[in-house]
Parts: C-alpha cells; sequence; structure tokens
C-alpha cells in the first residue's frame, strides 16, 4: 500500500464527483469504498467520458439513479490488490460489465449480453473518484509503459475491436465508417490495421473530418453526397463494410444504398428510438446486419495487446485532460464534438489540465 493510499485509508474519504441530478455533477467528499473480499482498490488515473455518461447527465438513462459516481472507461493503479488478481502497482483498465451468470447468454459464455447486463459507473459508482473497488476478474493489465492516455483509450478500443471482430473483415475488403468520434476513429484505425484496403470516413463536424484526415483516412468532402462518394470510391458497387457509429436517422436511410450487394452492416451506435430502414432492399441484396454490444474480455485483452504494440498510432489522437474537481467542465467540453476527440477526467488536484492534439 503507499504511503498516499494509507494516509486516505485513515481518513476514509476521498473526493469524487457525483451526480446528483440531470445537468449537475457535485463534486464531493464521500466515505472511501470498502474493499469486499475478492476484490481490489484502484486509483483512479484517468476516465473517459463516452456518449453513456451524456445520457446520465441528462438524466435520460433508463437505469441510472441518483446520486452515483459515473465512469466506467477506467484506468488505473492496483493500490489493494485481491487474491489472484493484479498486484498492487500494476497499471489495469477494466471490463466494467455486470452479468447475473444466470440467463441464456451467460450460460452460453456470451456474458457480454446478459440479458440484465449492468455497468460499474452507471449501476452502482465508477471511477470519477479517487479510488474505485472493482472485482479481481474486471482487471486487465496494461504495461507501464504505453504512454497512460493511450492505455485509458483500451474500454472504447475494445468497442472497436468488437465491431470489426462481428464484421467478418477480409483482408482487401473496402470499408466506410459513418461517424468520425471516439468510436468511428477507433474503429477505422483497427480496420485498417486489419488489413482493409480502404476506409472512407463520413462526418458533418469539420474539426473532427479534419481530424481523420490528419490520421491519414480519406473522408467525404464537406457538403458532399456520401452516398455519390462511397459510389465513387468503390466503382459503384458500394463499401464492403459500412460501420455506423453515428446513430442517426439519416445515416439509417443511407445504409441499404451505402453498402454492396451482399455486404454487411455493423451497427455501432446506439439509435436512441426507431429508424426508417429500407428491408426490401436488404433483403434483395442479401445483406446481412449486425448489431454490436459492448465487447467480450477477449476483446478487452485484444484492445490492451493492440496498445501495447503501438500498432494503431493511438498517441496523434487529439485528447484533453481535466481534473476530478472540474468535472462539469470535461463533460461540457466533451459534448461540443470537436477537434478534440477524447476527454479524460484524471485525480483530484493531480491531474495536468491541458490537452495534447495530433
Amino acid at each position: 500500500m503507499s504511503v498516499e493510499t494509507a494516509a486516505r485509508t485513515t481518513s476514509q474519504t476521498m473526493g469524487a464527483a457525483v451526480w446528483t441530478g440531470p445537468e449537475t455533477i457535485e463534486y464531493r467528499t464521500v466515505p472511501l469504498p470498502e474493499v469486499p473480499e475478492g476484490w481490489a482498490l484502484v486509483r483512479s488515473e484517468l476516465t473517459g467520458i463516452c456518449g453513456t455518461d451524456f445520457s446520465i447527465l441528462h438524466g435520460s438513462h433508463p437505469r441510472a439513479e441518483t446520486p452515483v459516481v459515473m465512469g466506467h472507461e477506467i484506468t488505473g493503479i492496483v493500490e489493494i490488490a485481491a487474491p489472484g488478481g493484479p498486484a498492487a502497482g500494476t497499471r489495469v483498465t477494466v471490463e466494467p460489465l455486470i452479468h447475473c451468470g444466470n440467463c441464456h447468454p451467460c450460460r452460453e459464455g456470451n456474458t457480454h449480453v446478459c440479458r440484465s447486463l449492468k455497468l460499474y459507473g452507471i449501476d452502482v459508482a465508477g471511477s470519477l473518484a479517487e479510488y474505485v473497488t472493482l472485482p479481481a476478474e474486471t482487471l486487465v493489465p496494461v504495461s507501464s509503459a504505453v504512454p497512460l492516455q493511450e492505455a485509458a483509450l483500451a474500454e472504447p478500443l475494445a468497442v472497436a475491436v468488437h465491431a470489426v471482430s462481428r464484421s467478418g473483415l477480409r483482408a482487401g475488403e473496402r470499408v466506410l465508417v459513418f461517424g468520425a468520434g471516439p468510436i468511428g476513429i477507433l474503429t477505422a484505425l483497427v480496420a485498417r490495421h486489419e488489413g482493409a484496403s480502404s476506409v472512407l470516413i463520413c462526418e458533418p463536424s469539420e474539426d473532427r473530418r479534419m481530424v481523420a484526415e490528419e490520421l491519414g483516412f480519406d473522408t467525404v468532402a464537406s457538403g458532399a453526397d456520401p452516398l455519390e462518394a462511397v459510389l465513387k470510391a468503390t466503382d459503384g458497387d458500394g463499401a464492403d463494410i459500412v460501420f455506423d457509429s453515428a446513430a442517426h436517422p439519416s445515416v439509417a436511410a443511407l445504409l441499404p444504398k451505402a453498402v454492396r450487394v451482399l455486404g454487411t452492416i455493423v451497427l455501432i451506435g446506439v439509435y436512441k428510438k426507431p429508424v426508417e430502414v429500407d428491408l426490401q432492399a436488404l433483403t434483395f441484396a442479401e445483406n446481412t446486419v449486425v448489431g454490436v454490444r459492448v465487447y467480450t474480455r477477449a476483446d478487452v485483452e485484444r484492445a490492451v495487446k493492440l496498445i501495447e504494440g503501438g500498432d494503431l498510432g493511438l498517441g496523434r489522437i487529439p485528447v484533453e485532460v481535466f481534473p476530478l474537481e472540474e468535472t462539469t467542465a470535461a463533460f461540457t467540453k466533451a459534448m461540443t464534438a470537436g477537434a478534440v476527440l477524447k476527454v479524460f477526467v484524471g485525480p483530484a488536484t493531480a491531474a495536468v489540465h491541458g490537452k495534447e492534439e495530433a
């Protein structure tokens, strides 16, 4: 146990950003969490903010209840180790899924689509605090040689790894990605790494479109017709695989037209309500439509290996870090959809407030 942890344990309190109601996050002093048997105490290093957190903040998430400490994109250092888990001092990322173990998906080993799936940071306390307690089996070690801001991308990268795996991508196939947010960009990076011959990105935000171009991707020009662009890039065939990370009704209407005959559509983004899709077109073209929900343990481990191998150039992704006390400002920044692709919250007082841009 570190001197800092010993001091915290003596005081029995810590700082935390607590969601207390719609549009309200309060920085509070709260009790240090108890460490149940088989669990570890993890000192939070960086927590990523994502769209799910936005819905919690707005009060529209169907499960989140006040008060709760958000944060499911967790990177930290093990301070009190659990038997059989990573040793104290190990940097870890977290598979933050909570499954029942009893439903049919769980019994079949598909715990990531548990019928009553829950997450740390949504249903129970997460990592927007100085410390978080987690079961040993959720922890995945990450090499300390990896830059921290790259290690902190493991959870969203696992979503991208899962999406590309579900797509059945084969080397040489042509890919279209709708949306250049964090998940869209990470999906494009993984698809390129896995052998896609071309990756075209469609993104209405000029700032994010420029980020995609700086990362070496072709993009649909601002104001151009996405369908015309993809057909031109694929000799009129359509993309072999279309990834939808935008989850916008206007995109749903384009999906059957943008994918080739016998091609695959992968739904990564979560639509908030039913949308109109041309099912006749999908039927006549014998398209495959694949849904994506979070990731498996293997996907998280694969994401960590990609990060440790430095294969994706994640250091070029523009990010910004806010200290825990400024979590509200971090959310405001994250919701602007500007050139900063990922916003992290670091530990209280110790975080460096600044940004790194490609």
